[in-house]
């Protein structure tokens, strides 16, 4: 059969929102596709289209200073409008894993 190891191998039905805004200040153009899954302790996977960075985020990695630096190599400018945004759109994290 396979030589492989899974961890899981699990296929779900997934809301995927994509959304595309520029920057009011940076004029940086941001594509993203924001996915809702039961996965990830109801964090939301946010893809950046444009880099095909991910990240796996809630309001706790929001609030993390340099998270968005980091995760998506933007400025702190870009990741202010960035999390402007996300603010609005993450929510609060329910937990579908217990």
């Amino acid at each position: 059969m396979s030589d492989f190891d899974f961890l899981y191998d699990h296929s779900e039905e997934t809301t995927t929102r994509f959304v595309c805004f520029i920057g009011g200040e940076s004029m940086h153009r941001f594509d993203l596709a924001i996915m809702t899954t039961t996965r990830y302790y109801g964090k939301k996977l946010v893809i950046d289209l444009q880099t095909g960075r991910s990240a796996v985020m809630g309001p706790d990695d929001l609030a993390e200073e340099g998270y968005l630096e980091y995760a998506y190599k933007i400025s702190e400018e870009e990741a202010q409008e960035l999390n402007a945004f996300l603010s609005q759109v993450i929510g609060s994290i329910h937990f579908t894993d217990i």
